[in-house]
């Protein structure tokens, strides 16, 4: 399945709202997030990369499709 092009803002908000992952601090413009003892720093660039992305979501252990159902 191709990921589509989403900002920094889009993805934190699918990760809060669908995984459970909670805002804990920000700096510059990269937010970090955690979940139990998963942590990801987020970019708040107006488009993620393909890679940056897939490697966000290996760090929170989501899967592309699971990913993908709430995007």
């Amino acid at each position: 399945m191709k990921l589509p092009v989403l900002s920094g803002a889009e993805v934190i908000k699918i990760l809060t709202k669908n995984f459970g992952f909670q805002t804990i601090s920000q700096k510059g413009s990269h937010v970090k997030l955690k979940k139990d003892n998963l942590t990801t720093i987020i970019p708040l660039h107006p488009e993620l990369a393909k890679g940056t992305l897939l490697e966000i979501l290996d760090e929170c252990k989501i899967d592309r499709k699971d990913f993908l159902k709430y995007v």
